[in-house]
C-alpha cells in the first residue's frame, strides 16, 4: 500500500467547507489574499485533474505538481471568491511517493500531470478518484460499493498508439509538439514518454517531407498557412496510417509528397488529407479523403481483425484496452441465448469481440462512417449475428424496444458526459438482466449509478489505468438487476 493510499483513504476525507455558527457556511470574505503572495501549505489530497489541494485559512487552494502529505511554499497565481490557484516555489517536505518525471517536458505541457508520482501511488489515486465521485453523488449505499484495486501496466510508458500534433515553422525551425499549459506556445517534442516512438518518428519525418516541398505551415496569429496538424496511428504489427490536416483542399506537390512517403516511410500504408479551415481548438474538419494507399489500418483485438478509417475511435492503449474488454466480458457472463446491446459501439470492437458468446449483438453509433466500419468488420470476421445502426443510443434503443426487441444483456461505453437521461429511462424500462458500464469519467459514472439505482445493484467497480502518468480515469462496472 502506497503512502498516498495509507494517508488519504477517500472515506475519511475532510469536508472542503466547514459550518460556522447557525449552520451557515463561511464566505471567506475575511481571507485577504493577493496574487504573488507566498505562504506555506500542507497538501491534503489530489484533485480530479491531478493537482495538489490544500487549505489556506480554510480556503481551498489548487497547486499543480504538489503531492499529498507535502509541505510546500505556495505562490498565489489566481484569486477568486471560492478558491485560490498557486504554484510551488519550494517543496519543504517532499512526499515519499515523489519521483523524477521521465519526460523533460512534463512540467511544461499537458498529459504528464502525474509523471512525478510513483506508479503504485498513481494506481491508488485512481482508485481514490471513483471514491471521491461516489462520495459526492451518493448513489444508494455508496459506502458499501466494492471498488477493486486499479489494474495497471507492467511498463506504464510509450503506450499511446496515436499522435495528433500541431506543426509550425517558428523562427525558421520546424516545430512539432504540444502547447505549454495555458498558452499557445508550442514546445518541440522529439520524444514523449507516453507516446509510441514510432508515431513521433513518422510525424517528424512527414513534417520534414512537407517542409522540403515548401508547403506553408499554419500561423495562429495571422490565421494563414496550409498545414495545421499531423496525425499518425500505428498498429501492433508496426504499420501506420497518416493524415495531413490542412486549411485548404489543395495540396501542392501531392504526387511528389506521396512518392517521398512511399520511399522514406514504408510502414505507412495509407496517407489522407483532412480539411479544417476553422480557428478553434478542434483538430479534425468535416471532410477527409485518401491521397494514397489503403482505406483502412487493420488491428487484431482479442483474436479478431478490425479495420479503422482515420477518424474511427480506438483506445490509445492496446494493452489496457484488451484488459478492459476481458474484464467486461467476464462481468457480463454471457450465454448462448443472450441478446446483447452494445451502446456507443464505435467500429464494433467491443460488441463483435463478444458476438461468439451470444445469440445476437446489436449496436448503435452516431457517426455513419463508424457504423460502416462496424458492418465491414463484422463481415470480414464472418460474424453473422451482429447488426449496427446509425443513431443516438437513446433513440435507437427505444426504437428497438418499440419493435419488440428485448435485450438480456447491455454494455455501454459512453463519452465523458455519461448516459443521456432518455437512455437511462429506456434502460430502466427494458431492465436487461446483465449490465456492464465502461466509463471514462468517474463523476458522470457516479451520477448515472445514482439514477440507475431504481433497478440495479452495483456488484463492483474495477478501475483500469488506461492513461498512465495522467489523471484520466477508466473503469468497468458490473451491475445486476435487483
Amino acid at each position: 500500500m502506497s503512502d498516498y493510499q495509507k494517508n488519504h483513504p477517500y472515506k475519511k476525507r475532510p469536508a472542503t467547507r466547514q459550518k460556522q455558527g447557525h449552520g451557515q457556511r463561511p464566505t471567506f470574505s475575511d481571507v485577504s489574499v493577493k496574487v504573488g503572495q507566498k505562504f506555506p501549505l500542507t497538501i491534503k489530497r489530489l484533485g480530479i485533474n491531478g493537482e495538489g489541494i490544500g487549505y489556506f485559512k480554510r480556503k481551498i487552494t489548487f497547486i499543480p505538481g504538489a503531492l499529498p502529505g507535502e509541505v510546500v511554499t505556495a505562490k498565489v497565481t489566481k484569486v477568486t471568491d471560492k478558491y485560490l490557484e498557486a504554484k510551488t516555489v519550494t517543496v519543504r517536505e517532499p512526499s515519499p511517493d515523489r519521483v523524477t518525471a521521465e519526460d523533460p517536458a512534463a512540467d511544461l505541457v499537458g498529459g504528464f500531470e502525474l509523471a512525478h508520482l510513483a506508479y503504485p501511488a498513481q494506481l491508488a489515486f485512481k482508485k481514490d478518484l471513483i471514491g471521491q465521485a461516489l462520495e459526492k453523488f451518493k448513489p444508494n449505499h455508496y459506502e458499501q460499493i466494492k471498488v477493486l484495486d486499479t489494474l495497471g501496466m507492467a511498463t506504464p510508458a510509450h503506450y499511446r498508439n496515436k499522435a495528433s500534433l500541431p506543426i509550425r515553422k517558428l523562427k525558421g525551425q520546424l516545430t512539432i509538439g504540444l502547447y505549454k499549459r495555458g498558452t499557445h506556445d508550442l514546445v518541440d517534442l522529439p520524444e514523449m514518454a507516453t507516446q509510441d516512438p514510432r508515431t513521433l518518428r513518422i510525424i517528424r519525418q512527414l513534417g520534414q517531407i512537407l517542409d522540403r516541398h515548401s508547403l506553408s505551415f499554419y500561423n495562429e496569429k495571422s490565421k494563414k498557412g496550409l498545414v495545421k496538424t499531423l496525425i499518425v496511428r500505428t498498429n501492433q504489427a508496426g504499420f501506420a496510417q497518416a493524415t495531413i490536416v490542412t486549411t485548404e483542399d489543395k495540396l501542392p506537390d501531392a504526387d511528389l509528397i506521396i512518392q517521398d512517403v512511399q520511399k522514406t516511410l514504408p510502414e505507412v500504408q495509407g496517407l489522407f488529407q483532412n480539411r479544417n479551415d476553422g480557428s478553434t481548438s478542434l483538430i479534425w474538419g468535416d471532410e477527409t479523403w485518401k491521397l494514397w494507399g489503403n482505406d483502412y489500418l487493420q488491428e487484431d483485438i482479442l483474436g479478431l481483425t478490425f479495420n479503422f478509417s482515420p477518424r474511427a475511435f480506438l483506445q490509445l492503449n492496446y494493452e489496457q484496452m484488451e484488459k478492459t474488454y476481458e474484464v467486461a466480458l467476464a462481468a457480463l457472463d454471457l450465454q448462448s441465448s443472450d441478446r446483447l446491446v452494445d451502446a456507443y459501439a464505435g467500429v464494433g470492437t467491443l460488441g463483435l469481440s463478444m458476438a461468439y458468446k451470444v445469440a445476437e449483438v446489436r449496436g448503435m453509433e452516431i457517426i455513419p462512417e463508424a457504423v460502416d466500419d462496424a458492418r465491414k468488420n463484422a463481415e470480414e470476421n464472418d460474424i453473422q449475428n451482429a447488426h449496427y445502426e446509425v443513431g443516438s443510443a437513446d433513440r435507437v434503443f427505444k426504437k428497438w424496444a418499440k419493435d419488440g426487441f428485448h435485450p438480456t444483456a447491455l454494455v455501454v461505453d459512453p463519452p465523458r458526459p455519461g448516459l443521456e437521461d432518455d437512455l437511462k429511462q429506456a434502460i430502466l424500462k427494458a431492465r436487461p438482466k446483465k449490465f456492464v458500464y465502461i466509463s471514462c469519467n468517474p463523476s458522470t459514472l457516479a451520477r448515472d449509478l445514482r439514477d440507475l439505482d431504481a433497478a440495479y445493484h452495483v456488484d463492483y467497480i474495477q478501475p483500469i489505468d488506461m492513461f498512465p502518468q495522467t489523471p484520466r480515469w477508466e473503469g468497468v462496472v458490473k451491475l445486476s438487476l435487483k
